[in-house]
Formats: structure tokens, sequence, C-alpha cells
């Protein structure tokens, strides 16, 4: 739920045992985290490119400014949210592949659930785009993508039932497809958006 955004910021350990307590479903995720959260970076890149613009350092020292036209970047951002959605689902999916070979592994639903709250900071990162600057986004995705890690790390061992070692390449192996995923959406929306612009 909601709730636990405070908790996985400040005190993921004893988040991440609340959340494996409960008998969550990935409907109920869905409908009280991941839709709401990823309406954060959707709904800020909205209004930053389409209020703001992109701010660009030209080669002649002359800041350019580009902005999406409103009905373009409805269209972007209806994407930008349903590729976020699928990229948690896709997720859910290589954590279960992952965890194939542990006896304790958990069902499919429950790695859902676990991505779906991994990636938090993530969705949370996406309030800079409020104010577009290439620099300043990449700075907020990179913090975002860090602290996702340590939710990943802190939390896998607990979730799979593994000692801490184990736990330690099960998570590494899921950061690198995890960031293999990333990559793939931020080129994505990086060329929507760039589409988007060229229809202002």
């Amino acid at each position: 739920m909601i709730h636990h955004v405070w908790g996985l910021l400040t005190h993921p350990g004893r988040e991440w045992q609340q959340i494996s307590g409960e008998n969550e479903t990935v409907s109920h995720l869905y409908g009280s985290h991941v839709l709401l959260m990823a309406l954060i970076p959707v709904i800020c890149s909205f209004i930053g490119t389409t209020m703001v613009g992109w701010h660009f350092d030209s080669l002649t020292g002359v800041e350019e400014r580009i902005q999406v036209a409103p009905a373009t970047a409805v269209l972007l951002a209806i994407v930008f949210y349903a590729l976020m959605l699928g990229a948690v689902w896709l997720m859910g999916n290589v954590i279960h592949w992952l965890a194939r070979r542990y006896p304790s592994r958990p069902d499919l639903n429950r790695c859902v659930i676990f991505a779906g709250y991994m990636a938090t900071p993530m969705f949370l990162s996406g309030v800079v785009a409020l104010y577009p600057l290439v620099w300043l986004c990449l700075l907020a995705g990179i913090i975002g993508l860090c602290y996702t890690a340590y939710l990943l790390y802190a939390g896998m061992p607990s979730f799979l039932g593994i000692d801490h070692h184990e736990g330690l390449r099960a998570s590494s192996a899921a950061l690198a497809i995890g960031i293999l995923v990333l990559e793939a959406l931020l080129a994505i929306t990086v060329l929507l958006w760039g589409y988007g612009a060229s229809f202002v």
C-alpha cells in the first residue's frame, strides 16, 4: 500500500518483513501502489515538457527550450505510463525466473509484488521532470537507481528465504537485468518525447 513508501525509504529491512507478511494480491498492489506511484513521473513529465520544456545548451552557448504540444503529450504520457506498468510486471517475472533454483521459490504473484515495491525510488525520482533539465533528470535517475538497488539487496535474501551470500548473487543478477530493462524504457521514452517535440 502507499503507506509502505515511507517505510521503504527510512527502514527498508523492517518494511520488507511487513510486506512479506501481508497476503497482498497483484491487483491490490497495482490498485493501491503501482498505479499511483507510476503517475508521478508521468504527470511531472507532462507538466515539464508542455509548460516548461526541455532545456539544452547549444554549441553557440545559447540555451534552447523545446516544448511538446499538449495533445501529443497526452498520447506520449499514456504510452509512458503503460510501459512503466509493464516494466514492473516484467521485473516480477525476471525475479521469479531467477528464484527457480531455490527451494523456497515464491510464486509469480509475490515476485511481481516485490518488484512493484522495489521500484518505488525510481517512481519518486520522476518528480524532477517538472523542470526537465537533462543533467538534473539524469542525476535523479541515478539516485533512484542506487536506492532501488539498495532495496533489492536488502530485501532479496529474506524474500527468497536464502542466506546473504546467495541473496547477493540473486540480487546482482536481478539488478543487471533490471538495468537493461530500465535502459530500454529510457531509450523508448526519450524517443517518444523527442518525437513529440518535433510536432510542436
